[in-house]
């Protein structure tokens, strides 16, 4: 008689669905992703080399990789739809010079040039066009994937890099109609048969809009008073898998259309409850989809074809890389701009992938050639993250403009000097300036000393790291010093210089948290405030007060704290008990909840293992 575990297995093994496969891809991935992030090669580059472990050429866990890669480029699909969510028409529309203007010239010239280096490389010209054009779409996953993880897709630099891909999705359009006109077989008929299809894109294009418009929203609307969480996020991939659908079946990629729903949505009261429960479909299968481009990668036509693969791959990413820093210079980025988006854009992209299919269903290229051309493409999207972290070394650093910024004058005096006038810094000046004390302001932010001016605030530009600031600042002859910066390093660092080159100036410094005040007390400050302390006391105090108790006893238990905390820090500044010492005059919840929940309060050597931790 069989047992259930028997009946289970041969259920995985024979079912529709094989979950040793999909097992074996979650692990890969779970696996190698932290380890290429801790290694700072980024969690691309570890799909990729998980999925070509695990592929047909490697250890042939998966046999088809182009099924699943078919599958994951939902994770595409997906993840275009949360980028068109926070693109609101109206900003959309901002970017239209960028997308029609700059995309447009950086396709063009790419293509031309990559079609000169493919006919350089013995290709045809019809050919040696179809590998150049595929060459010049973009990774959109890979960039999208970099500039996310930096947190830049809403800065200036994003921005343009986001239209430029935007017009490559829209690119492959007019490209496959250009694949029918080149191909051997085309006849007139073909011909009238592909302007049909781009008036059925056009099409497709206007009902979505239409939908978008005057249908969706009051659909949400009807479906959030039904209260049901699950149909919602239903309706939501439903939207986006409906609007890939129209538009694939009209002849465009589903990722634009998937982007086009999301910008219809963005300005939609439901517009934040749809991106929460797409958001982790999308981070699935996108991981999915760079585990499935590392599997289609063929090892035997790259090894059997290396040398013109190594051509292609360095020819094409070096033409394209230069064609993009000179347009970026020309359309006025700074050179580090340009540099960047030169290497993050020089590769090749997944909607290449299509255009050869294409030209090979077209008779236009052969299979072998459409594997050599695949198999360029994916290598040069698995070189792109070695490429970026190139980069770093030799990305020259942001220079800081100082128009309009003083530097620090001769025989400057104040009786107080402020060093560092971000946040707390401003608020600090202000009981100051109120008691009319002459106070001079130095920060090395020239940005922040531009915001202050505006603030009516006159600081001046130095480094209070280094000692000939200090004492240019008047370091030596001001009553007190007020250490503001946001940086623990830099902190301690002034401190210390103070402490021996000008030992009978008081010294009151920002710290950050307990171990940073320790710090600076051995540093020889007289007086610390961390940073967040009092806000948090008064915060916690006005609870206290809404929760019933008067104004007197609020403060009356603040002042409790504030006095358990002083006898904390002297004890801890003692060493005796390092960061851990004190800890019974620190008020818990642990004894509280533990008899509540039936479960042992913590031992006294349990509550000791938090050594070398720093609580604020």
């Amino acid at each position: 008689m069989e047992t259930a575990g028997t009946h289970a297995a041969e259920m995985a093994a024979h079912g529709g669905i094989d979950l040793v496969q999909v097992v074996i891809l979650l692990a890969a991935g779970v696996l190698a992703v932290p380890i290429f992030r801790r290694l700072g090669l980024g969690s691309v580059l570890g799909y990729l080399a998980a999925g070509l472990v695990v592929g047909p050429f490697g250890l042939k866990v998966v046999s088809d990789p182009q099924a699943i890669l078919h599958a994951a480029e939902l994770g595409v699909v997906l993840f275009l739809f949360i980028i068109g969510l926070e693109m609101e028409p109206q900003r959309l529309w901002s970017l239209r010079k960028q997308i029609f203007g700059l995309g447009v010239l950086q396709v063009l010239t790419c293509g031309a040039l990559l079609t000169g280096v493919g006919i350089l490389l013995g290709f045809s010209a019809p050919v040696a066009f179809v590998f150049g054009m595929g060459f010049v779409l973009t990774s959109t996953a890979i960039v999208m994937q970099v500039l996310e993880e930096r947190g830049e897709l809403a800065t200036e630099p994003g921005q343009k890099v986001v239209s430029i891909l935007l017009l490559e999705d829209l690119a492959i359009v007019p490209l496959l109609a250009i694949v029918a006109i080149l191909a051997p077989t085309g006849e007139e008929g073909d011909f009238t048969s592909r302007l049909v299809g781009i008036g059925v894109a056009l099409g497709s294009v206007i009902g979505l809009v239409a939908v978008g418009r005057w249908i969706l929203n009051p659909v949400f609307k009807f479906l959030a008073d039904s209260k049901a969480r699950e149909v919602m996020t239903g309706a939501a991939l439903l939207v986006v898998l409906g609007a890939a659908l129209v538009m694939e079946v009209g002849g465009l990629s589903m990722a634009m259309g998937a982007f086009l729903a999301g910008v219809l949505l963005s300005t939609s009261t439901f517009k934040h409850q749809l991106e929460a429960d797409v958001e982790p479909f999308r981070g699935l299968l996108l991981g999915l989809f760079f585990l499935s481009v590392g599997m289609a990668l063929n090892v035997s036509v790259v090894l059997e074809n290396w040398q013109i693969i190594a051509l292609s791959v360095v020819g094409f990413m070096v033409v394209k890389a230069g064609a993009i820093y000179v347009i970026a210079r020309v359309t006025r980025s700074s050179h580090g701009e340009a540099l960047e988006r030169a290497v993050m854009m020089a590769q090749g992209g997944e909607f290449a992938f299509v255009l050869y299919t294409t030209a090979v269903s077209a008779g236009l290229i052969s299979g072998p050639t459409n594997d050599i051309f695949t198999a360029t493409v994916i290598v040069s999207m698995v070189v792109t993250p070695f490429t970026l972290i190139g980069l770093r070394y030799i990305m020259p650093k942001p220079v800081q403009s100082m128009e309009g910024i003083e530097q620090i004058p001769d025989g400057l005096h104040g009786r107080v000097l402020i060093i560092g006038f971000g946040r707390f810094g401003q608020i600090a000046s202000q009981p100051l300036l109120a008691l009319k004390h002459r106070v001079s302001i130095i920060d090395n932010d020239t940005d922040m000393i531009r915001a202050a001016t505006q603030l009516r605030f006159k600081v001046y530009y130095g480094d209070g790291t280094r000692l000939d600031i200090l004492r240019a600042a008047g370091a030596s002859t001001s009553d007190i010093i007020m250490i503001c910066v946001d940086k623990k390093e830099s902190a301690t660092r002034i401190a210390e210089l103070l402490r021996d080159e000008c030992p009978l100036v008081r010294v009151y410094a920002r710290a950050f948290d307990r171990g940073h005040a320790i710090e600076l007390v051995n540093a020889g400050v007289e007086y610390q405030i961390r940073e967040t302390f009092e806000s948090a006391l008064v915060f916690g105090g006005r609870v206290a007060q809404a929760l019933g108790a008067s104004a007197e006893e609020a403060a009356e238990v603040l002042q409790g704290v504030r006095e358990r905390d002083a006898k904390r820090f002297e004890l801890q500044q003692m060493g005796t008990g390092g960061i851990a010492a004190g800890l019974n005059l620190l008020i818990s919840n642990a004894e509280e909840q533990a008899r509540e929940g039936g479960v042992p309060a913590p031992s006294p050597e349990e509550e000791s293992s938090i050594e070398g931790r720093q609580p604020v």
